[in-house]
């Protein structure tokens, strides 16, 4: 049940999108309420949640280590592992959010029958994530030509490099079929392995099967339904210009695409899909480990009087003397 009711409520979504759209003819409201409302949502919610994490304090350095800390100078330290440096932050950070550099490390665990506990790489999880990340921005760039008039040249760069095999006409972009695999490979991933398909929620096949409409949809109006891609630019065009109008013979698959990516947009700052802003502000990330070179103080420590040795000493030598305790004062 856990996977059938976000299945059931994506498929609802599309019904709720034919039937607006392609019945009720509603293109003002799924072509331009719901997106702007979805837009208002994203921005406002993805800032709310950044400044609710910015306003959490970190008193004391706690990174994340992996390799040797910098210590002493005839000892090498990690640059990148234990970075203890700002440079060296940025690099560790550039790593895992360019190359999920941490996700290529990540190790699964077997118990085999018999009881045996094996231990062994996960890389098939880091090549279906940086496939579809990779993927998703792909796409995302080539989706400007949508808005933007005239379109740049990287863009439209972009587009060829993709569509370099000339596979058909039009031509089969690879980022839409990578990115399709790698969200079918990490669907399958949760469903198929008894650990995973336990602790996953709703909550975390709903955004796997929005990104799977958005991707199917997407591909079916590139190949097999007709799109009047003049109308859906002027649509697009006036979204982003502030002067939204509302076209005709635009077919209903495409709003129930924009249905899609409005509603995933909504979701996104209260999913866990904001790990992508998550990810600059984890202070096991973004913290330079210094914790040998300078010393953090909490600053909610309360001011203690302090009684240092030399006055406890001027305070009870002559008892101290007596007792034969060494003083260091005579």
């Amino acid at each position: 049940m856990k996977i059938l009711f976000p299945l059931i409520a994506v498929l609802v979504l599309l019904f709720v999108a034919w039937l607006g759209a392609g019945v009720l003819h509603l293109g003002f409201v799924f072509g331009i309420l719901v997106p702007y409302v979805a837009i208002v949502l994203f921005v406002g919610g993805f800032i709310h949640r950044v400044l609710q994490w910015a306003k959490v304090p970190v008193p004391f350095r706690i990174p994340t280590s992996c390799g040797q800390q910098h210590s002493l100078t005839w000892i090498k330290s990690s640059r990148l592992d234990n970075p203890h440096t700002g440079l060296g932050v940025i690099g560790r950070m550039a790593l895992e959010v360019l190359a999920f550099r941490s996700l290529l490390r990540h190790t699964r665990t077997e118990v085999r029958p018999g009881g045996q506990v094996i231990h062994g790489s996960d890389i098939w999880l880091w090549i279906g994530s940086l496939a579809f990340h990779w993927c998703f921005l792909i796409i995302v760039i080539r989706h400007m030509r949508f808005f933007t008039d005239p379109v740049p040249g990287f863009v439209t760069g972009l587009a060829f490099l993709d569509g370099f095999l000339q596979i058909g006409a039009p031509v089969v972009l690879l980022s839409g079929l990578i990115m399709l695999l790698a969200l079918t490979y990490i669907f399958m991933r949760r469903v198929v392995s008894p650990q995973l398909r336990y602790i996953s929620l709703p909550a975390d096949y709903l955004p796997l099967f929005l990104l799977l409409g958005i991707a199917a949809t997407g591909l079916l109006l590139r190949h097999f339904v007709r799109a009047d891609i003049t109308a859906v630019k002027e649509l697009a065009v006036g979204l982003v210009s502030f002067q939204p109008v509302v076209v005709e013979g635009v077919h209903w698959l495409f709003y129930g695409h924009l249905f899609l990516v409005s509603l995933l947009l909504a979701y996104f700052p209260f999913s866990k899909l904001m790990h992508m802003g998550g990810v600059f502000l984890s202070p096991t990330r973004n913290l330079a480990n210094n914790n040998r070179m300078v010393r953090h103080i909490n600053p909610w420590n309360p001011v203690v009087p302090a009684h240092p040795y030399d006055e406890y000493e001027d305070e009870f030598r002559d008892k101290m003397k007596a007792a034969g305790i060494p003083v260091e004062k005579d």
